[in-house]
């Protein structure tokens, strides 16, 4: 059943009428017309409510637990998708998943945040919050795919780095900083797709890429809302949770706005409702996007490529970019 988040109101009572008339009389010619009636309203209410979302709001979409995950973009759009586990110097990190696959006739090399689908997968998961050996795993995937020629294709879906005292102990920021590096030194195409949250270091240490994707009710910025609210309006009374919404407006995290300022290249349309709503709808249109991007990036050298990014991240917040 889908969860309904709290300003999607007016959809859920909608729903919930047409479900009670289908259980009670569908067969019924003027009740038949009723639910068509009423689900024509619904799909209009959910078009504007979703035409006019408020930061915050597209936060909570950002968030919704039903979004498709790594696991589920790989079963739609990869063949022979081979998981390569472990970074060669502690252990393996399930927060990140990554290995080789066919993706519409090319090799490419998939990298990617898993938060898990359920609390089982979510524990096991650790939420998409990596820990240092799921950035060295990726550092490992990307020397690979550089030296085979293949594209790689990170998905990025995380509220950060895994903060905890073990992975700090083992270089937290010291991964990080390598990853974003290695990001930034790969000699083979690099694209990047923020598919849910992309936050702090943790998204960006696979984000800096040649075309980086975004998902049109996602979200990319250097803190949560509710961490920027904390620290701006103090949390000793809970304030931090009531000023997320202020701070998600001041922090200009949605795909629009970080597209005005180029820090992503293309924003991806969603379904009408979100990406949960028609996830293989959502898939699909994320599989074109990452098919024109490789193509727009074929038969550039290793160097053409470094010295793409280069200026990509250069540019940055100028304004009268094209």
């Amino acid at each position: 059943m889908l969860k309904y988040l709290d300003f999607e109101k007016p959809v859920a009572d909608l729903d919930g009428r047409i479900e009670e008339l289908k259980r009670h009389g569908a067969d019924n010619e003027n009740v038949a017309d009723e639910i068509r009636r009423l689900e024509a309203r619904s799909h209009e209410v959910l078009k504007e409510t979703y035409r006019t979302l408020t930061r915050w709001q597209k936060t909570l979409v950002a968030r919704h637990g039903e979004r498709p995950h790594f696991s589920d973009y790989i079963r739609h759009l990869a063949e022979d998708f081979t998981p390569i586990a472990g970074d060669r110097t502690f252990g393996e990190d399930q927060a990140i998943v990554g290995g080789p696959a066919r993706f519409r006739g090319r090799s490419v090399m998939f990298i990617g945040h898993e938060k898990g689908a359920d609390t089982a997968s979510r524990v096991k998961h650790n939420f998409g919050m990596a820990s240092p050996e799921g950035y060295r795993k990726a550092i490992r995937l990307m020397d690979m795919a550089e030296r085979f020629a293949m594209p790689v294709v990170t998905l990025v879906d995380t509220a950060g780095a895994y903060p905890g005292r073990g992975a700090e102990e083992r270089g937290q920021a010291e991964a990080i900083a390598t990853c974003t590096e290695r990001c930034l030194s790969l000699g083979a195409p690099l694209i990047a797709a923020v598919v849910g949250e992309g936050g702090s270091g943790g998204a960006v240490a696979l984000a800096a890429a040649n075309m980086v994707l975004m998902f049109e009710h996602s979200i990319y910025s250097v803190i949560s809302p509710e961490g920027c609210a904390s620290i701006l309006w103090k949390d000793a009374q809970g304030k931090g949770d009531r000023k997320a919404p202020d701070a998600a407006e001041a922090m200009k995290i949605s795909a629009e706005d970080l597209k005005s300022l180029a820090v992503i290249d293309a924003i991806v349309p969603e379904p009408v409702g979100g990406a949960h709503r028609d996830p293989v709808q959502a898939i699909e249109r994320l599989g074109d996007a990452i098919d024109d991007a490789i193509s727009s990036l074929a038969g550039l050298s290793a160097d053409e490529l470094r010295k793409h990014r280069r200026r990509k991240f250069l540019a940055i917040g100028r304004a009268g970019l094209a």
